[in-house]
């Protein structure tokens, strides 16, 4: 939604730095109608680093009315330039036969400036008008950028710290490879310190996984804590919740310690330099975050492991900065462990599923794209309760499978994964949502050559700026860059240089999915 305002502000700028003679008084709207929308986009910032549903009502109602504001100015700033410069640009002939034609033709061409000067004139006033009554709304009804009073929300992925690994398909033989290559080696480096990162895009099960590594080699391990950091982290909390992990009864009351991070770290370094220590640091959304917690770990020689999960690979490559650090990479569910994992939560009993929806199953795992996820929030919405033993007829089924990618899917488990896989979403620059969205105008599985969409980026005014030895291009393609490193583009086909030269949609539920949700939501205000 911020977004909206960023193009405008520079045409904006562009009015009074370009020779379009505007009035004195007509300048200083200008210049008091820019201060306003800088504002405004501050606040629009704030908002749009969270869902939507974390605010009450009356703040989307205002910032569905600036994003208004800021699309009907930008209109009126395009129709004005292309009038001017069309003006300034046609010279006309120079035969001296047609002096009186010249004459004539340049008092309509004055005449059309002076009504353009003129009408984007008033325009500037009505912006100006209604950006200050937004002002004054924002006072008399928002605090800055109102959240609901809930407290803290619930993290929708704590359910994958406790869930059974029995329930999931295919995880078994993948934790005993990892377990296998951070807990194996020459004797030498057995004992340093090794750093095993886990990377991949929202819902594939990266905690699942972390966990089931946790939990099986554990017991190896004097000292151990599993701690999930998220997005905006309180690293004070974070190193306070890790001593508490490590020793419970040592650290029962470190909640109530006031200590900074300089003394946390110490702390923890002290407490572990005699200790082999298993920590699994899960869910890093930025390397400062990382380089903080790592500051707090002491290579002891006595064979200490610290795992981390991600979405972001290169946090991945930062995690695993050394030699014997190692980084796996997340992949969706080839299509024999998707059904499978379906077909387990819908019949739990082991019965096979009837032969009138087998066809339209397979095209629902299909949609799915190997996410356990997406996976198993759709085969909750299709499996029976515990009341009712039937499962959910046919035409329920077909229902499912048309609203996959369009968020249309409803229930707690639905809500719960709308949730994971829009942190990637909130997290992005307000430049780099807007080209996410963008991709939501492609059919699903649709492959698109990336220097077409750079260049697409780019016509609809996505791409802004930079400096000066960088050219539009180079800027979207460091967007493009960017949204594969945050997984939420998949590079399809790589050229010897390792440059992706083909894009595709990921996965439904990231590329399809996330941008209807969102667009939907924008539209209802």
């Amino acid at each position: 939604m911020e977004a909206a305002m960023i193009p405008l502000i520079k045409k904006l700028g562009g009015l009074l730095a370009g020779e379009y003679n505007l009035e004195k008084r007509v300048r200083k709207r200008v210049e008091s109608l820019i201060t306003e929308l800088e504002m405004m986009h501050a606040v629009l910032h704030k908002i749009g680093a969270k869902p939507p549903e974390q605010f009450d009502e009356q703040v989307l109602i205002w910032a569905g009315k600036v994003r208004d504001l800021s699309y009907h100015m930008e209109d009126a700033v395009d129709g004005f330039l292309v009038r001017v410069d069309d003006i300034d640009n046609d010279r006309g002939s120079t035969n001296m036969k047609n002096t009186v034609k010249k004459f004539l033709k340049r008092a309509t061409k004055l005449f059309t400036k002076g009504k353009a000067l003129h009408q984007i004139s008033n325009d500037i006033e009505e912006a100006q008008r209604l950006s200050k009554e937004l002002g004054e709304l924002r006072q008399k009804y928002m605090s800055d950028a109102d959240t609901k009073g809930n407290g803290d929300a619930i993290d929708p992925r704590l359910k994958a710290v406790y869930k059974d690994v029995t329930e999931l398909v295919g995880i078994d033989h993948i934790r005993d490879g990892l377990i296998e290559n951070l807990c194996d080696g020459n004797e030498r480096s057995k004992d340093q310190l090794r750093t095993m990162s886990i990377v991949g895009f929202g819902g594939l099960g990266k905690t699942t996984l972390a966990k089931a590594v946790y939990d099986k080699i554990k017991v190896q391990f004097h000292s151990r804590a599993f701690v999930s950091v998220s997005r905006n982290p309180d690293m004070t909390k974070i190193f306070k919740k890790i001593l508490y992990e490590l020793d419970k009864s040592k650290y029962a009351t470190i909640n109530e310690a006031a200590r900074d991070n300089e003394q946390l770290i110490d702390e923890m370094r002290m407490f572990l330099q005699d200790k082999r220590y298993l920590i699994v640091i899960d869910d890093i959304w930025d390397e400062k975050a990382w380089e903080l917690i790592k500051c707090a770990f002491t290579d002891n020689c006595l064979g200490s492991r610290v795992m981390t999960t991600t979405r972001i690979a290169s946090i991945s490559n930062v995690c695993c900065s050394s030699g014997d650090d190692i980084v796996y990479r997340m992949k969706p569910l080839p299509d024999d462990e998707s059904e499978r994992l379906f077909y387990k939560r819908i019949f739990p009993q082991g019965s096979k599923c009837a032969d009138e929806l087998e066809d339209v199953s397979r095209k629902i795992v299909k949609k799915c794209g190997g996410v356990p996820l997406a996976i198993i929030t759709i085969a909750s919405i299709l499996a029976s309760n515990g009341q009712d033993q039937h499962i959910k007829p046919k035409y329920h089924w077909d229902n499912i499978l048309g609203s996959i990618g369009r968020g249309l899917a409803e229930g707690d488990s639905a809500k719960d994964m709308q949730r994971i896989l829009s942190f990637s979403y909130y997290d992005l620059p307000s430049h780099l949502k807007t080209c996410l969205l963008y991709l939501s105008i492609f059919p699903e599985d649709f492959e698109i050559r990336r220097d077409r969409l750079i260049w697409m980026w780019i016509a609809e005014g996505f791409v802004q700026g930079g400096e000066q030895e960088t050219g539009l291009f180079e800027l979207g393609e460091s967007y493009f860059n960017e949204l594969a490193n945050r997984n939420l583009i998949q590079p399809v086909h790589v050229d010897a240089t390792g440059k992706a030269k083909l894009v595709a949609c990921m996965i439904w539920c990231l590329i399809c999915y996330v941008p209807c949700l969102v667009n939907k939501t924008l539209l209802q205000y």
